[in-house]
């Protein structure tokens, strides 16, 4: 049997967790995007944006340029890259081969309470293509450690988009956040 319901945020998450070096990098964007990380793997290598919505790959961008010996992950909402796209193209430019963005693709602005986004036929594999980045879709957990494997070993900026359902419970953070 086949089974169509896309995985959740917190099974990538947790795969993610085993796949990636220990002193890689983690920049997460705002709500359950941090706040579920900080749940499965609070370090002091985090970095959790909060009340920037879509500065999450921006931020990450600058780290891997200046860290070029660490692996640097984001993860970033689909609504959030919409907010600021020119930033994947940045990401295309640069291209920095230490960069992964894990693009969770729920169809909806889940730190804002759950609004349907306004594109949903955009295909953001295809869009970070046309950027200059490798990219890939991944719609099963299993698969997302090899593709974590791949790009972290990858000689560009790798985004992997990670079809989700949407998350609108909010996960309670281990200690609450303090964006100062």
């Amino acid at each position: 049997m086949v089974n169509d319901i896309p995985p959740t945020r917190e099974a990538y998450y947790r795969v993610l967790a085993r796949a990636l070096p220990t002193d890689a990098l983690v920049v997460t964007s705002l709500g359950n995007a941090s706040y579920l990380w900080a749940v499965i793997r609070d370090r002091p290598e985090n970095f959790y944006v909060e009340d920037a919505m879509g500065l999450a790959l921006p931020l990450a961008i600058g780290l891997a340029v200046a860290q070029p010996g660490r692996q640097v992950v984001v993860v970033q909402g689909d609504g959030g890259l919409l907010m600021h796209m020119g930033a994947l193209v940045t990401a295309g430019a640069v291209s920095p081969p230490n960069l992964t963005i894990l693009l969770i693709d729920n169809g909806v602005h889940g730190a804002s309470g759950g609004q349907a986004l306004t594109s949903a036929a955009l295909d953001y594999t295809a869009l970070a293509a046309a950027s200059g980045l490798r990219s890939a879709t991944i719609d099963h957990a299993d698969s997302l450690e090899a593709a974590v494997a791949a790009a972290i070993n990858a000689t560009a900026t790798t985004m992997l988009t990670l079809k989700t359902e949407p998350d609108l419970e909010v996960v309670a953070p281990p200690e609450p956040f303090d964006p100062l």
